[in-house]
């Protein structure tokens, strides 16, 4: 029997995303309609919000923590966030949870590191993009992290925080993150994370000039393969 599956939601397209993508990676494994038990809890995005603009870490981490407890009394074994920005509140709650956590970042930079990579470029939103998330998984495994500079900070977390949350998908958004992701190559980056949940729904397989680690799509594989633990 596979492990119940619960996921802390933050933003419903990255959050509805993680959840089809278990389901069609596990479709694709086990056969036709079958898929683990999955429970999603999710609070306002707002309440997340005013949480991650004063950098409210640990309060960020009180709702994550929240939502796990409420996760664990409905039979979820493990537990899961599509949202990369609010890993920097899952160190403060990890150990108080009722069940394991999977860390996005963690399990992109193992993507990474089996793949060879040396130097990834980093893509999220603003708040992502300054923290020590990606550098410290991907520095714990040898590799490399690249920012862009400010002003293409500012444009993908445009894209982000303005289109994409919503659903918006356009093709000068898809032009503006392509093009960012250009300069991170030329600045010596062998592939790039696409650390924000929504970024697949812009850019897709082998559209980028490097390789694009999917945050999303390896979580869901991941919480797919702890369920079978």
């Amino acid at each position: 029997m596979a492990k119940h599956i619960g996921i802390v939601a933050s933003s419903y397209e990255g959050s509805a995303l993680c959840y089809r993508m278990i389901c069609a990676e596990a479709t694709r494994r086990l056969g036709d309609y079958t898929h683990p038990e999955i429970t999603l809890h999710n609070f306002s995005l707002s309440d997340y919000m005013n949480r991650i603009w004063q950098e409210d870490w640990e309060g960020a981490g009180r709702l994550l923590l929240d939502s796990a407890r409420k996760l664990a009394a409905t039979g979820a074994e493990l537990v899961i966030c599509p949202c990369n920005t609010l890993h920097q509140g899952v160190p403060e709650i990890r150990d108080a949870s009722p069940i394991p956590w999977l860390h996005i970042g963690d399990v992109v930079a193992r993507e990474a590191q089996d793949a060879g990579y040396k130097k990834v470029g980093v893509l999220g939103t603003e708040y992502l993009m300054k923290s020590r998330v990606y550098p410290e998984s991907m520095g714990a495994v040898g590799i490399a992290c690249v920012m862009p500079d400010e002003a293409d900070r500012n444009r993908v977390d445009r894209v982000i925080m303005v289109e994409l949350v919503d659903g918006m998908i356009t093709d000068d958004a898809r032009r503006t993150v392509l093009d960012v992701i250009e300069r991170l190559a030329a600045k010596g980056c062998d592939a790039v994370a696409l650390a924000c949940t929504e970024l697949p729904l812009l850019v897709g397989p082998g559209e980028a000039v490097v390789p694009a680690l999917d945050s999303t799509r390896l979580l869901a594989r991941a919480a797919l393969a702890a369920s079978f633990e």
